[in-house]
């Protein structure tokens, strides 16, 4: 099981890098993924139910780990705000995610890719 939970954290953790670079290198691309962020019901519940997995490995591995009150607060955050929005209508979910769309035009998404990967190696480096 811990061995499950640290392969999850670490795919997390690779993921966090690859969004990093996909900010960086194509973030028009990024702008429309966030621009279709809760716009069906299917996409809002898939995001949500697939951001709980890397958030149980955060939660097993914890204690493992070189920060395990970080990692362990950080796994309940994402699995409380994923059920609450999954508990919200998600019209509101919608809405935000189109105030983000207006607030970080594809330019400042480029900005700041550099804390995606600061953030997946912090991740990394917590648990390896």
């Amino acid at each position: 099981m811990i061995f499950f939970a640290q392969f999850l954290v670490v795919i997390f953790g690779l993921f966090l890098i690859a969004v990093g670079l996909l900010m960086l290198l194509a973030p028009n691309r990024v702008w429309k993924i966030l621009n279709k962020a809760a716009s069906t019901p299917r996409i809002h519940f898939g995001e949500l139910s697939l951001r709980m997995i890397p958030a149980a490995g955060l939660i097993i591995y914890a204690s493992q780990s070189k920060f395990p009150e970080f990692l362990h607060i950080l796994g309940w955050f994402m699995i409380g705000t994923s059920i609450l929005l999954m508990l919200l209508p998600r019209a509101w979910h919608y809405a935000y995610a189109q105030k983000c769309v207006a607030i970080f035009p594809p330019y400042l998404i480029r900005l700041l890719a550099p804390f995606s990967f600061a953030f997946g190696g912090f991740i990394l480096y917590s648990i390896l």
